[in-house]
């Protein structure tokens, strides 16, 4: 299974970027997915996520700006990223699992991830 990630790029302060994940399975469709971003110097931390039945968590530093959904037919997953800010700057990994992706669940052995897509904001 491989996720491919894509839709990252180079924005201004208040601008937005849609982010998209494919999962390359026929058969399998994972419950769990979602997206994590680490910036330099920092570790990976959650941003959202979402359950095949559009049950959604998120970030609070997110929360209000960003909305995470799912195409079940397509296996994908999206990010719309909305009044983005600098500090949002971030390699964004999406991630798969058949359990629950939480702040724990960052290490690439859990389920499954993406290559990463930088977004770069810029004041």
């Amino acid at each position: 299974v491989q996720l491919q990630a894509s839709g990252g790029g180079l924005v201004q302060a208040g601008g937005s970027l849609r982010l998209s994940c494919a999962a390359s399975t026929t058969f399998v469709r994972f419950t769990f997915m979602g997206w994590y971003r680490q910036a330099p110097g920092n570790r990976r931390a959650l941003v959202a996520t979402i359950t095949t039945g559009g049950t959604t968590t998120y970030a609070d530093a997110v929360k209000g700006r960003f909305t995470i959904s799912r195409d079940n037919a397509k296996k994908t997953v999206y990010l719309q990223m909305n009044s983005l800010k600098p500090e949002d700057t971030a390699v964004y990994y999406c991630a798969a699992a058949f359990s629950p992706l939480t702040e724990a669940t960052t290490n690439d052995g859990y389920g499954y991830w993406g290559q990463g897509t930088q977004v770069t904001v810029s004041s």
